[in-house]
């Protein structure tokens, strides 16, 4: 058990913000989000539409859509409650599974799309500010205004054009159910929005400001970020190493190839060709926490062997790019080993690491050992942000071993702070600010 209490972090992506745009069908929501999302100019900002959230049908309801005669305009049709829920999960920083709707069969699809990490999120529909579940969880609430005559002939060349409706059926929806309903549920929605932006697209000013408003929002969360993860290298500055901390015992096989790793001279083939060996040393030293369970085999000689036989399978995550050159080590060790990726970059305006690009196994969660790979830790601000993503997508954290060859102390207890039922195996300790020098003698540049 580990001996540092459990400290909270959130990663940057916690308390997502979540911006609601309401109005009129074909008032151009899905144009004016996509505005706002250039105008941003930002990678983790996500549009979500309610489309996604209409009700599965029945065999009757169905039988109606397709004679033009099922009512999609009413909220009745909109499933809140698996909307909320996906929310709130998007709203904590957690993995969204997002149901996809097929207009031309009127159904819900087997698949879903993922949803993850995002700082900011836009939800689009006529319904956006109609449920109080939702407008709690809301930042800014917009209401995009436009001509009725307009809203129809944008509405009749989307279902013609992209959802195979013929006009007659299209007018015919549109005077029983749209229209009636805009006056009905849409358009009170107007009267709690935070601000009205008529003309769509055409409204430079209010995109700008809308934009410069979720800039601040941004800027803030970035400003909190910075200081928790401040707050919690003081935390660790004065604990004392978690025994979850395992450093490889400085046997003389493990000095002798330090000496070589460290020494300037060594040429670059046996740097690669001993930094390798040491990382199967590490690798072997993490598989200790595979669980293993009883197995009886019979010998070549026809004896009983009473052995052991790892109960799960494990995985790696390499922490792009430098957890890379760990790579070779891994297979030499575990040669079917199956690899997922992280990037994690630090953004050098504000030295905070973010979260670019993720490919991890669907079924990681159910892996018994996942295996973290890093040739380098200083800080723990990346680590921590890996091990978050491993954690919202379902990996226990007593199943993760952090794998690295150097690691400064304040950032191996930081993240075990945060962490503390996880393991990290390093080599050795070092400077908690030392630069990342392995992966780049390791890879010539």
């Amino acid at each position: 058990m580990a001996s540092i209490q459990r400290s909270h972090y959130s990663p940057p992506w916690g308390n997502a913000s979540i911006i609601g745009v309401a109005g009129s069908s074909g008032s151009g929501k899905t144009s004016l989000a996509l505005a706002i999302v250039a105008s941003l100019n930002l990678p983790w900002v996500v549009i979500l539409s309610m489309d996604s959230f209409y009700k599965p049908l029945t065999p009757e309801q169905s039988a109606a859509a397709f004679r033009n005669e099922y009512d999609f305009d009413s909220p009745d049709a909109i499933d809140f409650d698996v909307l909320v829920d996906r929310l709130r999960d998007i709203k904590e920083g957690k993995k969204a599974e997002v149901p996809v709707y097929s207009f031309e069969s009127h159904a819900r699809l087997e698949n879903t799309t993922t949803i993850y990490s995002p700082h900011v999120l836009i939800l689009e529909g006529i319904f956006a500010l109609h449920d109080q579940r939702v407008l709690d969880m809301l930042d800014l609430k917009i209401f995009a205004e436009a001509d009725g005559d307009l809203c129809l002939s944008r509405r009749l060349v989307r279902d013609v054009k992209e959802r195979g409706r013929d006009i007659e059926g299209c007018i015919k929806q549109w005077f029983s159910f749209v229209k009636p309903n805009f006056h009905r549920y849409v358009g009170p929605q107007r009267e709690i929005a935070d601000i009205i932006i008529p003309r769509g697209i055409e409204n430079k000013v209010a995109i700008s400001m809308v934009s410069d408003h979720i800039q601040k929002i941004l800027s803030h969360k970035s400003k909190m970020h910075q200081s928790e993860l401040r707050r919690l290298g003081k935390v660790a500055e004065d604990a004392p190493l978690s025994s979850n901390a395992i450093i490889l015992k400085q046997t003389n096989q493990i000095r002798g190839i330090n000496t070589l790793l460290l020494n300037p001279s060594t040429s670059r083939e046996d740097y690669i060709f001993y930094f390798d060996r040491m990382v199967a040393l590490l690798i072997e030293r993490a598989m200790d926490f595979l669980p293993f369970e009883p197995k009886q085999v019979w010998t070549p000689r026809g004896n009983t062997y009473m052995g052991l036989d790892r109960s799960g399978e494990v995985s790696a995550v390499v922490i792009l790019r430098g957890g890379s050159v760990l790579e070779t080590g891994l297979r030499r060790t575990i040669p079917d080993c199956r690899t997922g990726r992280i990037l994690i970059q630090t953004n050098y305006r504000t030295g905070e690491p973010e979260l670019h690009y993720r490919a991890l196994s669907s079924d990681m969660s159910e892996h018994a050992l996942v295996l973290l790979l890093d040739p380098q830790m200083s800080t723990g601000g990346a680590a921590l942000m890996a091990v978050r993503v491993l954690v919202d997508h379902g990996v226990p954290e007593e199943r993760i071993v952090f794998v690295t060859y150097m690691a400064g102390r304040v950032g191996v207890n930081r993240l075990l702070s945060v962490f503390p039922e996880m393991r990290v195996v390093m080599c050795r300790m070092g400077d908690d600010m030392l630069n990342r020098w392995v992966e780049a003698r390791y890879l010539g540049c």
